[in-house]
């Protein structure tokens, strides 16, 4: 018997879950091709580590750009290539569930669940990453209360006010941790006329990035090649002026999550005062991105546990469970 799968097809990683195995795979979405014999020469970590050190004839490329998928083929050979790695083969053909962004159009759904089944899938069904997080993190989506989760991923800030198994309202906004990078990499270029590669830019994030002061402010050196000189050059950048280049981004995502807030039903948001916002995916671990978000808010938020796994958990839940779950699905066909 074939184990079924969930794919968390994400901007940044995608991860994969095994029926009865749990998380199997949590890979960076990147794919490393020869443009001359359009041959696949590397996925996920070992792809990410060719960015930015290719030669002109090899291109190492994210499949999905904010959310969208922009790439269809290159989108069929990795779902291939994942489903081979995940043991799919002519004699084992799962169930696959895949999480898609819920902003992506209807020609993007089919596009998705057709490479899925040519990949080898004997059924292909999608989940909207929000409806997949609150799964993942056990909320009582079923029953009549107001329950809001912000996904905030390397492409899409998506949130989402769930109840009675079904989306009330759903905002998704085209920002998310790839943007961050782009404004890190824009204010370096613009204050310090330096260029930095997007690796270099996350790793800024990750060090020294954040969305309100934090008592663990701190400066950090970085590498990059001179705009002027073209020659390598080191310069040293403080947290606060990194909080400066990140503002209109994280304000952008924040003012997403109050227009969602503005169409929800009295009663609903009624809950949300005491229920609060859960907040998941890679981008919700930016420093003090959720004390921001409360206070802009005045609604209590939660980070996820599991931020960057919290989609595929709740996706793994709904294969583990697929008959009494299969009703949250989206249809590929609307």
């Amino acid at each position: 018997m074939a184990r079924d799968l969930a794919i968390d097809l994400g901007t940044a990683n995608t991860l994969v879950y095994k029926q009865g195995e749990g998380i199997i795979m949590n890979e960076p979405t990147v794919i490393a091709k020869n443009r001359r014999t359009n041959e696949v020469l590397a996925t996920g970590h070992e792809a990410w580590d060719m960015i930015g050190r290719t030669p002109s004839f090899i291109v190492a490329v994210r499949p999905l750009r904010g959310g969208a998928i922009t790439d269809f083929e290159t989108t069929e050979q990795m779902i291939r290539l994942l489903l081979k790695r995940a043991g799919v083969s002519r004699f084992a053909r799962p169930k696959v569930l895949i999480c898609v962004p819920s902003a992506i159009t209807e020609v993007e759904r089919r596009a998705v669940t057709e490479a899925t089944r040519r990949a080898g899938a004997a059924d292909a069904q999608l989940l909207e990453q929000p409806m997949a997080a609150a799964i993942g993190a056990d909320l009582p989506i079923e029953d009549a209360v107001g329950n809001m989760v912000v996904d905030i991923g390397g492409g899409t800030t998506e949130t989402a006010v769930i109840s009675l198994g079904g989306i009330v309202t759903l905002r998704a906004e085209r920002v998310g941790g790839f943007t961050l990078d782009e404004a890190i990499q824009g204010w370096v270029r613009k204050e310090h006329g330096l260029a930095i590669g997007e690796r270099t830019a996350e790793e800024i994030k990750m060090q020294i990035g954040s969305a309100m002061p934090t008592p663990d402010d701190r400066d950090a050196e970085v590498r990059g090649r001179d705009l002027v000189t073209g020659l390598p050059k080191t310069v040293v950048l403080t947290a606060a002026e990194i909080r400066e280049a990140l503002d209109d981004v994280v304000t952008r995502m924040i003012d997403s999550v109050k227009e969602c807030l503005a169409v929800t039903p009295p009663e609903l948001a009624q809950d949300l005062l005491s229920r609060g916002i859960y907040l998941v995916g890679g981008g919700a671990l930016l420093r003090g991105l959720p004390e921001r978000l409360q206070y802009e808010t005045k609604v209590p938020v939660q980070l996820s546990p599991q931020p960057l796994e919290a989609v595929v958990l709740g996706a793994g839940h709904c294969i583990e469970n697929y008959q009494a779950l299969r009703g949250m699905f989206m249809d590929a066909r609307r």
